[in-house]
């Protein structure tokens, strides 16, 4: 009875929660992207799905003939189509040539289960183990390069995004989480998707702590792990901003790097870009917070920043080594300097 009744006070809070956060992003004037140049098309018979997922994709009629793969993960009240619509990932895969994988949760609410032993547990038998037949559909039917993985989510899918890369170190190269939180931080065990103490910030914990909890997802995992990009409003009143320092915390500890920044700038006014481990384009992990933001990112073109960091957007190799090394930004088919760009020094 006890046990029923904070299942019932649980999704309560989620659903206002929910209400709340759909209700933020619909007032927020963004820039629509521009319709793209192919259809998004619903896959069926995907492989082993036990939560009952849906799978859209989206094949741009410039597709490469051996493409990478991006999984786009919506946030919770979305959908596949809508964030394909909503969002820059296809304009993109149209000007440089991969897959994009936009698939649907179909709960109530429709959260990614972040939350269940389930779904904290590599091939445990959630959300995570159908998204993963999407990505090997791709690789089998579209000839997708299972070398070039990616992933990318925003609120409830940047959490996703995150279990997906601990979980799945071995299936992804890297990855773009906008406003979510570190893995394993909104575990439950009543029942519930939603975790206040995790959303509000409250849970703090070590970086060695962190760690644990990814390496525990894949135990005896030996391999590379996958490059982990960070975005977060510093007035996001859903998923609070701490978890920001929180998320930057385990994955640098998870790739070995220091936590002080090896290089700030501030690409556009407002952001103030940190990365770790290095100094160049695609560095082991990147932060970028964004100044006044709320629960709305991604905002109009922070795609492409995700898209370059993942590096979706070489095609011409020899400029993007050339980039690398000058610390510069590849636009169109230049390599522009960066802007407000300072060398902050490790300590000894």
């Amino acid at each position: 009875m006890v046990l029923s009744r904070v299942k019932r006070i649980s999704w309560l809070s989620l659903i206002v929660v929910l209400l709340i956060a759909a209700w933020a992003m619909s007032t927020l004037t963004v820039p629509k992207a521009h319709a793209a140049s192919g259809s998004l098309v619903q896959v069926k018979n995907f492989g082993t799905n036990p939560t009952g997922l849906q799978m859209w994709l989206y094949v741009p009629p410039s597709v490469k003939p051996h493409p990478p793969i991006l999984l786009a993960l919506h946030y919770c009240t979305g959908t596949g189509p809508a964030f394909f619509s909503g969002t820059e990932f296809a304009n993109l895969a149209d000007q440089y040539g991969f897959i994009v994988i936009y698939p649907s949760a179909t709960r109530s609410g429709q959260c990614w289960d972040v939350s269940s032993h389930q779904s904290l547990t590599r091939n445990g038998g959630s959300d995570p183990v159908g998204l993963i037949s999407m990505v090997t559909y791709v690789e089998q039917h579209n000839n997708g390069d299972a070398k070039h993985v990616y992933v990318t989510g925003a609120s409830s899918g940047a959490m996703m995004t995150d279990v997906m890369l601990a979980e799945y170190p071995d299936r992804f190269k890297a990855g773009a989480a906008f406003m979510g939180v570190p893995y394993h931080c909104f575990a439950t065990t009543d029942g519930s998707l939603w975790n206040s103490a995790c959303a509000t910030g409250q849970i703090i914990m070590t970086p060695q702590q962190w760690r644990k909890l990814v390496r525990a997802a894949f135990p005896g995992y030996k391999g590379p792990r996958p490059h982990v990009q960070l975005w977060h409003g510093t007035a996001d009143t859903t998923l609070y901003y701490a978890n920001f320092g929180e998320e930057i915390k385990q994955w640098t500890n998870v790739l070995g790097v220091s936590q002080t920044p090896s290089f700030t700038d501030s690409p556009q006014s407002g952001w103030t870009r940190t990365r770790y481990g290095g100094t160049g384009i695609g560095t082991p992990v990147e932060g970028i917070s964004i100044q006044g933001a709320g629960h709305v990112l991604p905002l109009s073109g922070m795609a492409a920043y995700a898209i370059q960091f993942m590096g979706l957007n070489r095609n011409d190799r020899n400029l993007t080594r050339h980039c690398e090394r000058t610390h510069g930004k590849i636009k169109g088919n230049s390599c522009e300097p960066q802007v407000k760009a300072r060398k902050v020094a490790s300590p000894k």
